[in-house]
């Protein structure tokens, strides 16, 4: 590379390495070698590896709920659908890496930790919007989410036609 590279450059690089090759991967020399430059430009940009880790997750928040929930918000009028459509069937590689990494990892814990609560919190107002009681939709969100967390963590790839169908299944048991 001739350009410069900026701090996102190397956020999107470690994000690229973690989904592929799990948080191992996330060192210096090897995300380096990867895009053809020196380790100095990384340490440019990050203090240390906590701060490269630290920018890594955040960026994985910003791009797992915030940006999907925007998405969501924006392109449908019917969030919940459009919700489980976009999630289900996403390529779940990162999703598996940074939990993962989460087995190991204070930090990564926390990020997780913050995602699940988010995640949460939208099913749950998303489910009250369709008129369910408070406690109802709490229960079925929690219900909702591990149902998507064992989807992602089994890695099991499904048809298309039969994932939508699960899918539509899935929607009526949550809002019935």
């Amino acid at each position: 590379m001739t350009e410069q590279l900026s701090a996102d450059d190397w956020i999107k690089e470690g994000l690229k390495a973690l989904a592929k090759s799990g948080f191992t991967a996330l060192k210096a020399d090897p995300l380096a070698k990867s895009m053809s430059v020196s380790r100095g430009s990384f340490y440019w940009h990050f203090a240390d590896l906590a701060a490269f880790h630290t920018a890594v997750l955040k960026r994985w928040r910003e791009i797992a709920a915030e940006q999907i929930i925007a998405d969501v918000e924006a392109d449908s009028d019917d969030p919940l659908k459009a919700l489980l459509r976009r999630t289900f069937g996403a390529r779940l590689d990162l999703e598996r890496a940074v939990r993962n990494w989460a087995a190991f990892d204070v930090a990564a814990q926390g990020a997780v930790r913050a995602i699940d609560r988010r995640r949460l919190d939208y099913i749950e107002a998303l489910l009250k919007k369709r008129g369910l009681e408070p406690a109802a939709a709490q229960a079925r969100a929690q219900i909702l989410y591990w149902t998507f967390l064992g989807f992602a963590l089994s890695a099991a790839p499904v048809p298309p036609a039969r994932l939508q169908g699960l899918l539509d299944e899935l929607l009526r048991m949550v809002t019935a």
